[in-house]
């Protein structure tokens, strides 16, 4: 029996390194792209032919003919949501129809989700996480105790389970005391994404990808987010509400984990992070101010600024040993082109003392320890061979390499898809 294989690809850091390209660029060489977990919140940007794109649910496979894609049972979509951005899709000439597959275990965000999310920050006060605010953390809630609305629903009796769902939160929102919201027209479009969703195949993903391997196809995984905000092993509680490492691909898809090859790890040559919570690297000065301007640091979905800081190594190589990575991504190195000295966090300094280790907590007492490099002072937005590359930011590439026991494949140098350099 002719089996194919799985790899997968992930972000490393607090979201944002630049997915959506890289699965553009990564696509020609396999047959399936599947999503595994987050929902809208997450915003893939990908640029080619003069277009930009930004994908919320659907896989970035998308633009490329032929491809399956896949929304995984680890997903959460929102039918309004969805139905815009294929939409959006299918008006800039991109088939959806036969490429699209969506998982029947994937839940359902309903529009009380979404007003769920702000009453518990409401509520939180100083305290918030800062969600996006689409509704992703109570509909894993949901999920988890035993209460959601799922893909497979809508086939059968649903204004019913619809109605059932939309009570209970009702009733929570009461007891929350908020009441300062209405949903009729959020409802209304949510209902025609529902109808819309109905003429795409809702599939048993998990057995679509079983069969899909037994013919000996290749399939990539793509996750959302980024590892250092997956619930168990991120900075909770500033983290979201699913796995975002490599495991959940297996529990997002249903593949079991001895079917799983390369691991891509994506990472920036810095750092970012939206919304609240601990940020060790963090830069609140002019330096950091830059990196934000030439990197146009700003969120794909929200257009929240961005954090800034310089590259975490100790988070890095914890990233890296959790969803065993095989294979590194560097993504935006152009965007320290013009610095005269660039800095790299090889250590934390806790309560005077130094560890090379991520801890349990890192919001108290955590003082980043650097090492400093000279800049590489070269525009590398068209270089088109590794062998071009200034002296210095080979050194750099070479440091991190050392630092980090993996090697670094790909290296992107602008936003382009052609603006991609593949390493030997």
């Amino acid at each position: 029996m002719e089996t194919g294989k799985v790899d997968v690809l992930l972000g490393l850091q607090w979201g944002d390194e630049g997915k959506g390209k890289v699965v553009d660029v990564l696509t020609p060489r396999y047959d399936v792209v599947a999503r595994f977990q987050g929902g809208p919140n997450a915003g893939h940007t990908l640029e080619f032919d003069g277009q930009k794109y930004v994908l919320r649910s659907i896989p970035s496979g998308i633009f490329q003919g032929g491809k399956v894609n896949i929304i995984g049972n680890g997903v959460v979509i929102a039918p309004d949501l969805f139905m815009e951005e294929a939409k959006d899709l299918e008006k800039s000439g991109h088939e959806l129809k036969t490429r699209l597959r969506i998982s029947k275990k994937a839940h359902l965000i309903m529009p009380t989700h979404r007003i769920l999310d702000r009453a518990y920050e409401a509520a939180k006060g100083k305290d918030k996480v800062g969600t996006t605010g689409k509704g992703i953390g109570p509909t894993y809630t949901d999920k988890v105790s035993r209460n959601g609305l799922r893909v497979g629903d809508i086939i059968d009796c649903f204004e019913e389970k619809y109605a059932a769902h939309k009570e209970r939160h009702l009733a929570m929102l009461k007891a929350l005391d908020f009441n300062d919201f209405d949903i009729s027209e959020t409802e209304k479009k949510w209902m025609e994404g529902i109808e819309y969703m109905k003429q795409f195949p809702l599939v048993d993903s998990e057995h679509e990808i079983h069969n899909l391997l037994r013919s000996g196809k290749s399939i990539l995984c793509e996750g959302a987010q980024g590892t250092m905000l997956d619930v168990d092993f991120g900075s909770y509680p500033f983290v979201t509400s699913s796995n975002t490492i490599c495991a959940g691909a297996c529990i997002g898809l249903g593949i079991g984990p001895n079917k799983i090859g390369d691991v891509y790890g994506i990472m920036k040559a810095y750092c970012t992070r939206v919304g609240a919570g601990p940020f060790p690297t963090e830069l609140f000065d002019e330096t950091g101010k830059s990196i934000r301007d030439l990197g146009h640091e700003y969120g794909a979905v929200t257009g929240r600024e961005r954090r800034c800081g310089w590259i975490d190594l100790v988070a890095l190589r914890y990233a890296i040993m959790i969803n065993g990575v095989t294979k590194l991504i560097m993504m935006k190195s152009d965007v320290l082109d013009s610095f005269d000295t660039i800095k790299a966090c090889v250590a934390y300094k806790q309560n005077g003392k130094v560890i090379d280790y991520f801890p349990y907590d890192i919001e108290h007492g955590i003082e980043p320890v650097y090492q400093e490099f000279k800049g590489w002072k070269t525009d590398m937005t068209k270089i088109t061979n590794e062998i071009q590359f200034p002296k210095a930011f080979t050194d750099y590439i070479a440091f991190l390499e050392r630092q980090l026991e993996t090697p670094i494949t790909i290296v992107s140098i602008g936003p382009d898809r052609e603006q991609t350099i593949i390493r030997n």
